[in-house]
C-alpha cells in the first residue's frame, strides 16, 4: 500500500471519528471529546498531574495544562497541592466532573460500537489495535 494514502485514510478516518464522537458527546452530555479525554485520564490515574496528562494524550505540557484550566473554570475539575512536590498539584474530578465522566464514557462506548462493530470483525479491531500500538510505539523518541 502507498503509504501517504495510508496516512490520508488514517487521519481523514481519526478526524471523521473524532468529529462525530465530539458532535453527539455535545448532544447528549454537553461535554466535548478533548474535555472527555482529559477527565478520563484523571479519573484512571491515581495522584494525577498535568505531566501525566500529558503523556497519555500525547500533547504539550503547557495544552494539558490550558485543557486542565478550562475544566477547573467550568467546575469539572479542582487543583490541589501536590504532598510529594511543591512545585506541581494534583489535578481532581469534581463531583461535576466525575458525573460527566461517567456519562460522556457511556455515550462513548455506544458510539464507538456503532461505528466499528458490524462495520469490522472482532478479530479485524484486534489486529488493527495491535498494529496501531506496534506503531506508536516504534514513533516515539528514545528515552535518553
Amino acid at each position: 500500500m502507498e503509504l501517504r494514502r495510508l496516512f490520508d485514510d488514517l487521519v481523514r478516518f481519526e478526524t471523521e471519528l473524532w468529529n462525530g464522537l465530539d458532535a453527539r458527546l455535545q448532544q447528549k452530555c454537553g461535554v466535548t471529546m478533548g474535555a472527555l479525554d482529559v477527565m478520563s485520564v484523571v479519573a484512571r490515574t491515581a495522584s494525577c498531574r498535568v505531566n501525566d496528562i500529558s503523556v497519555a494524550l500525547s500533547i504539550t505540557v503547557g495544552g494539558a495544562s490550558q485543557a486542565v484550566d478550562r475544566l477547573v473554570a467550568r467546575g469539572s475539575l479542582v487543583r490541589r497541592p501536590n504532598p510529594a512536590d511543591r512545585r506541581s498539584s494534583i489535578v481532581e474530578l469534581t463531583p461535576e466532573g466525575a458525573r460527566l465522566t461517567a456519562a460522556g464514557g457511556l455515550v462513548l462506548d455506544d458510539e464507538l460500537a456503532a461505528r466499528f462493530r458490524g462495520a469490522v470483525t472482532e478479530t479485524e479491531l484486534d489486529r488493527l489495535g495491535a498494529v496501531l500500538a506496534t506503531l506508536r510505539a516504534a514513533g516515539r523518541p528514545a528515552a535518553d
